[in-house]
């Protein structure tokens, strides 16, 4: 009989675009980062940012792990390709990708403009695209490999989101037809939709206590979401845990959203 328990990430090697933090703080690419090296996986930390990336990679060799940082602009395909090509040039391989960048946009499509829209898309599904492009051919030089695009419940249930909302929907959607197209070279991919999660991005954006209090209430669990959450069910899916999973999409929300918003009678 067959059980498999190891999750296959020993020595595997993953980029994890958008792995940097502020200072210490826990995002979901960090979290991610973290957690992989945990399991063994060599990690190229990518960011905009290469001293955030940086941070992330020392964290992982102060834990006995194996990381690296790289600086790049995921909007454009010349940096995607040298960011493969600095995993290769370590480590000879790519096994793993996740994708983590994204930017936000609370207006509706009569006061957005179109730079902004565009932007959104570029940021939001465009480099996910591009960055798939260059690595996905190492994956399948390597036998295969495993990604994972970070969506959003506001694809789900859009809230006066409207350009971000759809650009998390064109996050799921791309994930299932390059599932599709990539199986027969053994590669899956699939989502994670983070709901409300208390990381350093939240707090650079100011948020206050009632605003994360109401946020934790939001949920069915009542509790706080963290990027050690994400980074778990990114863990998981780029795992051999996950080996008969593509082309889903992960809610990671304490089950927001299958619960309305709450009326004034239930207070």
């Amino acid at each position: 009989m067959h059980v498999p328990i190891d999750s296959g990430l020993k020595d595997k090697v993953a980029i994890v675009v958008g792995g940097g933090a502020r200072g210490d703080g826990i995002g979901n690419g960090r979290a991610a980062c973290l957690l992989l090296a945990a399991e063994g996986a060599k990690v190229l930390v990518v960011d905009r940012d290469e001293a955030l990336a940086g941070r992330t990679a020392q964290m992982i060799q102060e834990n006995g792990g194996t990381a690296a940082a790289f600086a790049a602009d995921v909007t454009q395909s010349s940096d995607c390709k040298a960011m493969v090509d600095r995993a290769l040039s370590l480590w000879g391989r790519v096994d793993c990708l996740d994708n983590n960048v994204g930017i936000g946009s609370t207006k509706s499509v009569v006061d957005e403009t179109e730079d902004e829209w565009d932007r959104v898309m570029q940021v939001n599904v465009k480099t996910m695209m591009l960055t798939s492009k260059h690595a996905i051919p190492a994956m399948a030089a390597s036998g295969g490999g495993a990604i994972v695009n970070i969506s959003s419940i506001s694809a789900l249930r859009p809230r006066g989101l409207t350009a971000y909302s759809a650009s998390k929907g064109a996050v799921i959607a791309l994930s299932r037809a390059m599932a599709v197209d990539h199986a027969p070279q053994g590669i899956r991919v699939n989502c994670v939709a983070p709901g409300p999660v208390y990381t350093p991005m939240v707090i650079r954006n100011g948020m206050s206590d009632q605003a994360r209090e109401a946020r934790r209430v939001a949920s069915p669990l009542q509790i706080e979401g963290e990027g050690w959450d994400i980074g778990n069910a990114v863990t998981f899916l780029l795992s051999n845990r996950a080996r008969y999973i593509t082309g889903q999409t992960l809610v990671v929300d304490g089950g927001c959203t299958i619960v309305g918003p709450a009326r004034e009678s239930d207070q």
